[in-house]
């Protein structure tokens, strides 16, 4: 980590016409490298925060950074082709192979046929899905956890400096789901990506995140490493707590 913030909440706000604020005033700096992990119960607004990153949401007041300029200054294809999005569902295109989904975006960024293939495979190495035995295949041939992971490679295929994750294992057995934890937690440490990974469970967050942001009803409750939160006093902090000790 550099210190750097790539990624920066400035006060960003977010609601829709006629209803309440969804984000309020919300000031946060992920460091160029970091992990952070958005955790808080459901409608605390981790999700718009999320999208806000890249442009899929406007803000409705502040501003929202990345690489130092506002997401309404980027051209919107192009900041969402630098980065790197893994949802619960995956979404991969059941029509094209394993190979041909982690490709894509490479392929429309116009990349040679020859980097592709070779990106491709490495990238299906890279978690545990070799080529040879999972590049011509399906999503419908796969297991739950099979597809997180080709999701995982698609999202790491152009290299982007940016990976933002919105609850991506959620849908996953309780054993699938902590190996792949594990092994994001890992290839994190090799990649050091700058990432902004949405939770509801704060033992996933310990797991994968260098520190936590804590969210309720729009606003920043708590931020620090796994360990500061473990010795905070607030009481939404200790509710969380007790909930992934349970």
């Amino acid at each position: 980590m550099s210190g750097a913030p790539f990624v920066e909440f400035a006060g960003a706000s977010f609601g829709l016409a006629g209803g309440p604020p969804i984000l309020r005033g919300l000031s946060l700096a992920v460091a160029e490298g970091e992990t952070v992990a958005l955790i808080g119960r459901s409608g605390s607004g981790k999700t718009t925060a999320l999208k806000l990153v890249n442009a899929l949401l406007v803000p409705t007041g502040g501003e929202v950074r990345v690489a130092g300029r506002a997401t309404t200054a980027w051209d919107p294809i192009r900041l969402r082709r630098q980065t790197g999005y893994v949802i619960q569902e995956v979404g991969l295109f059941p029509h094209l192979t394993v190979g041909r989904n982690v490709g894509l975006v490479p392929e429309l960024e116009g990349w040679p046929a020859e980097r592709i293939r070779t990106r491709v495979e490495e990238l299906l190495e890279l978690v545990g899905l070799p080529a040879a035995g999972f590049a011509g295949r399906y999503p419908k041939e796969l297991s739950g956890g099979q597809r997180q992971r080709v999701g995982v490679a698609r999202a790491l295929a152009a290299d982007p400096p940016l990976v933002l994750l919105d609850e991506p294992f959620g849908a996953l057995d309780p054993i699938t789901r902590t190996e792949l934890q594990r092994e994001f937690r890992a290839l994190q440490a090799r990649l050091r990506k700058t990432t902004v990974f949405v939770t509801h469970d704060m033992r996933e967050a310990a797991r994968v995140a260098d520190r936590i942001a804590l969210l309720g009803s729009g606003q920043l409750i708590a931020l620090g490493t796994p360990a500061e939160l473990a010795a905070h006093a607030d009481p939404e902090v200790r509710a969380f707590l007790e909930a992934g000790a349970a």
